[in-house]
Formats: structure tokens, sequence, C-alpha cells
């Protein structure tokens, strides 16, 4: 199980991996995008990483919820209202829990993309982050349905998401600023689908063997 004092630590890995890695996603957002992603992105979750070390003492619904206020409230252009309901919408399904269990984590995923998908009025196949989430989603349930195995389930994930980034360069993209370039969008990967990768990649590294 994922505690509080777990779950504040994936965060901040979380905070330095976008940090690590937002002249990557700005630079792919430079191609079909507004060239912020990475440094938007960046700048809440450093904000985020700020707060984190004076909610020890909250439940993991309180510390997700503060994450996805956050976001909303620092990070620019789209991506900090879909990111932010994200988190508020894991948080919802937390709320009160002492930790975060596997069945939970898929249930809090679950909600994230709804969230997601609502706030963002898109859907899979439209060259955004769900085209990395939704399929991580599948593979994650099938897998941890079968085998109870959250490791091998979190493994699964990350490999899905990785091979939606790579499907997201042969779509043209329909939602955002991206959609504006029609056709020349094809061959580009979508940023917010590899950042979303990047989340899911620092959460196994981060939890696998802890939850």
């Amino acid at each position: 199980m994922t505690d509080a004092k777990k779950l504040i630590s994936v965060m901040e890995a979380i905070a330095q991996a976008v940090s690590e890695n937002k002249e990557l996603l700005t630079e792919l957002d430079s191609a079909i995008g507004d060239s912020d992603h990475g440094i938007n992105l960046d700048r809440g979750f450093q904000a985020v990483a700020g707060k984190l070390r004076t909610l020890e003492s909250s439940d993991v619904g309180s510390i997700l919820q503060t994450v996805g206020m956050t976001l909303i409230s620092t990070v620019g252009g789209a991506s900090g209202p879909l990111y932010g309901t994200a988190f508020l919408k894991a948080a919802a399904v937390a709320k009160n829990q002492p930790g975060i269990e596997a069945q939970s984590f898929i249930e809090m995923l679950g909600a994230a993309i709804d969230g997601i998908r609502y706030r963002g009025k898109s859907q899979r196949g439209e060259k955004t982050m769900l085209d990395a989430l939704i399929p991580a989603y599948e593979a994650l349930t099938e897998e941890y349905t079968q085998s109870k195995n959250f490791a091998a389930a979190m493994q699964k994930a990350v490999a899905a998401a990785e091979e939606g980034v790579e499907y997201t360069k042969q779509i043209i993209a329909t939602k955002g600023r991206a959609s504006y370039l029609g056709e020349r969008s094809l061959g580009h990967q979508d940023p917010g689908a590899t950042s979303a990768t990047l989340l899911l990649q620092t959460i196994q590294n981060s939890v696998v063997g802890g939850v």
C-alpha cells in the first residue's frame, strides 16, 4: 500500500522527472502547439513540490486534491485544467483513505481519465494524452484482473502508453492548438501523451513493490 509519505515521495519524483524532461516536452510542443507544454508543466509541478512537505500529516485524498488545485492555478494552457482535473478526480476516489491499494489506483486512473475526457471534450484517437492513458488503463486493468500482480500490470500499462505515444504520430490532431495544423500534424508525437506517459513511467519506477 502507498501511504501519504510514499505518495509525497512519488509526487516529488514526478516533479523531478518533469523538470528533467521539460525541454523535450517543450520541443515537441513547438512542432504542433504553443511551445510551452514542458515549461508550464514544470512550473506547476515545482509549485506542487513546494507544498508537499506541509502535507505529511494529510490523507492521500487531501494530498491529491492539493496537487490538482495547485496545477489548475499554476499551469497555463490546456494542460493545467486537464491534469488538475485528473488529480482532483483521483482524489475523490481516494478520499479519507489512509493509503492507495492496487485496485484503488486502477479506479483512480479510470476516474482521472473520465475527468480528462469530460474537461477536454475529447476521446481516444484525437492526438491527445488520452491516446496514452486509455490504452494504459485498459492494459493495467486486464493484467491485474488476471494475475493480481501490480508490478506486471504497471509494466503492461507503461508499455501500452508508450505504444500510444507512437500512435499519435500516425494520426491528425483534432483537438487543441495542434488541430489548426490539420495534416501537417502527422508525423509528430503528441506532447500531452508524452507527458502522461512520463508520469506513468515515474509512478512505475517509484511504486512497484510498494503497492
